[in-house]
C-alpha cells in the first residue's frame, strides 16, 4: 500500500501539470493522441512512519480534443468558450493505509482508496490559468468531498518553461475523519479517540520543462503541501508538511 500511495501522490502531481498545459494551450495546434513515458519520483507523507520513497513510474495517456486521459485520470471537456472551460472529472483517490504500513496504524481498519467524480471550470488567459473543482467521493468510501482551486502562470526563458502553481484545497470533516481520524473501538493506551474537523490545505508547486529533447517533453516538478490542523493534531500523524518531487520524459506516439 504504501508504493501504491506513494506512485498515486506522484501520478496526481503530473496529471495536473499535463492536463495544465493541455489547457493553457488548447487551440488548434495542440498535439493529440497517445503518449508514453517514464518518470522517477520522490515523495512523503505526514502519517507517521512513512519514510520517504524513491520509485520509478510508466507514464501512459491520451490527449484528445475533449477527453484527456494520463493513468487514471480522465477529463472530459463538456464545452469550451474564449478561454472558459467546463470539464467533468474522473479522479482516483489512493489516499489510505494497511494496518500493516505502520505501528502507528496497528488495531485499525484499514482506509481503503476510492474514486472520485465532479465537475471544474477552468479560466486562461495568455498564460495565465485559474481553475476550480469539485470532486465527491462515488464508493461511498469517507462520502466526503473535496473542492479546490488551483492559480498558475506559465513563462519561458527560450525553449525551457517555468510554471509556477499556487493550490488550495478544502476537505471536508467526512473526508478527513475518514483517512486521519481514530475510531472510538480504536484507541489504545496509546493512541486516543480523534474525530477529525474539516481541513483547509495549501500547496505551492514549480514545473520546469522543455521539449528540446528526443522530441519529447522533459519535465521537472517540485511541491511543497502543508496541511490544516485538523490533520496536523491527528494521532496518526507527526508531521505538518509534506513535499514530492518528480522528474519525466513524455512523448506522442
Amino acid at each position: 500500500m504504501k508504493l501504491l500511495h506513494v506512485a498515486a501522490a506522484l501520478l496526481t502531481l503530473i496529471s495536473a501539470q499535463v492536463f495544465s498545459a493541455e489547457e493553457t494551450n488548447s487551440d488548434k495546434t495542440t498535439k493529440q493522441g497517445w503518449m508514453w513515458g517514464v518518470g522517477l519520483g520522490v515523495s512523503q507523507d505526514i502519517y507517521k512512519g512513512y519514510d520517504q520513497r524513491i520509485i520509478p513510474l510508466p507514464l501512459i495517456g491520451y490527449q484528445g480534443e475533449r477527453l484527456s486521459v494520463i493513468g487514471p485520470f480522465v477529463r472530459y471537456k463538456v464545452a469550451d468558450y474564449s478561454g472558459l472551460s467546463f470539464n467533468l472529472l474522473l479522479s482516483p483517490r489512493f489516499a489510505g493505509y494497511d494496518e500493516s504500513d505502520s505501528d502507528v496504524f496497528e488495531g485499525m481498519a484499514d482506509r481503503d482508496f476510492s474514486l472520485d467524480v465532479g465537475a471544474g471550470i477552468s479560466m486562461h488567459k495568455d498564460d495565465w490559468k485559474l481553475e476550480t473543482q469539485l470532486l465527491v467521493d462515488a464508493l461511498g468510501r469517507s462520502n466526503g468531498y473535496e473542492a479546490k482551486t488551483r492559480f498558475s502562470k506559465k513563462w519561458n526563458y527560450g525553449p525551457i518553461f517555468f510554471e509556477p502553481t499556487l493550490e488550495l484545497s478544502y476537505w471536508d470533516a467526512n473526508l478527513v475523519d475518514y483517512y486521519y481520524g481514530v475510531r472510538d473501538d480504536e484507541r489504545t493506551a496509546f493512541r486516543s479517540a480523534y474525530h477529525a474537523g474539516d481541513s483547509l490545505n495549501s500547496s505551492i508547486d514549480l514545473s520546469v520543462f522543455t521539449p528540446i529533447f528526443a522530441g519529447g517533453m522533459t519535465r521537472l516538478s517540485l511541491k511543497h503541501s502543508w496541511y490544516g490542523s485538523s490533520m496536523r493534531d491527528s494521532p496518526l500523524t507527526d508531521k505538518d508538511t509534506s513535499w514530492s518531487m518528480f522528474i519525466s520524459f513524455s512523448k506522442f506516439f
